[in-house]
């Protein structure tokens, strides 16, 4: 076991493990550490903790020092110069005619680099904005490419709850979200309503969806025939959540051209009290369609693209 400290750069950023040494930290302070990027400016999120060797990258980084005074005030400096970095390169952008959106500025604490993050709908040459921008801050440049969920992130903003972004508050990263998320839940397909405003799906989907993959177990799809205590019956509705079939019983089955007789009332079942039938190749041809509802919306359209070339 090691002990650490987890430390966060930005608001619902990542949280990187650090080596206390000899400094005694707790929650909320703010100390300077060493990263791969040079000196950076964190808060602590925990107090130190021992966590498996297995959890950490090694060489496991000290704590420099518990942030002072002077360490705080070039934090705040840092941060106001922002916006003048933003205004300058924007208007080096559309000198350049460059088709990309800047969405945010970030010095690093040493002031050895500035990084600038930006959007685009594809490849952007910026080896001529580099030099430009270079020759205005005299400092190492970095433009970073990032994509629509990080621009939210950044961004923040009001989801359709009314209530800040996940991503933008405490969401430290993102997890794969999936169109077989949304109807598992039996939630509406129509992608205004599961997006969010980044233009992919939800993360709140991937919150309730372990539940909803446990009590789907067992539960019987629309349409499917299922053995109860009245008989065969063809399934017209499955609750996941209270685990209740409702189904018409089979009260004449399929002869030649005549057709296959319901009850005309519905049939309520509890889960123990009914048995799946078994519907061989059908069974196989809707775990090959799980498999394309099972992708994200970015990576499904991706595939059609590929197909139709």
């Amino acid at each position: 076991m090691v002990t650490v400290v987890g430390v966060r750069f930005k608001n619902a950023g990542k949280v990187y493990y650090f080596d206390p040494g000899e400094y005694s930290v707790s929650q909320g302070e703010n100390v300077v550490v060493e990263t791969a990027r040079g000196m950076e400016f964190g808060t602590v999120t925990a107090d130190p903790k021992e966590v498996d060797e297995s959890e950490i990258i090694s060489p496991l980084k000290k704590i420099v020092r518990i942030a002072n005074e002077q360490d705080v005030r070039q934090h705040e400096v840092n941060t106001k110069k922002k916006e003048r970095a933003m205004s300058l390169c924007q208007e080096k952008i559309e000198k350049r005619g460059l088709e990309m959106k800047l969405i945010d500025v970030e010095y690093t604490f040493d002031n050895s680099k500035i990084i600038f993050y930006f959007t685009a709908d594809g490849r952007v040459d910026f080896r001529e904005l580099v030099k430009d921008l270079a020759a205005v801050f005299k400092m190492r440049i970095e433009l970073r490419q990032i994509g629509v969920r990080d621009e939210a992130k950044m961004m923040g903003g009001i989801g359709i709850c009314g209530k800040s972004l996940c991503c933008a508050t405490w969401l430290a990263d993102f997890e794969p979200v999936s169109i077989k998320m949304a109807k598992l839940q039996g939630l509406s397909l129509n992608p205004t309503k599961i997006s969010g405003i980044c233009g992919r799906l939800m993360c709140c989907l991937k919150y309730e969806n372990s539940t909803y993959v446990e009590l789907r177990k067992g539960m019987p799809d629309v349409g499917e025939r299922i053995k109860t205590p009245d008989g065969i019956a063809v399934v017209t509705e499955s609750n996941i959540l209270e685990n209740k079939i409702k189904a018409r019983v089979v009260l004449e089955e399929k002869d030649g051209d005549k057709p296959e007789k319901l009850s005309p009332d519905l049939s309520i079942y509890s889960k123990k009290d009914i048995h799946r039938i078994e519907k061989g190749r059908k069974n196989k041809d809707k775990e090959e369609k799980d498999l394309f509802e099972d992708m994200d919306a970015e990576t499904l359209n991706e595939m059609k693209e590929l197909l139709k070339d």
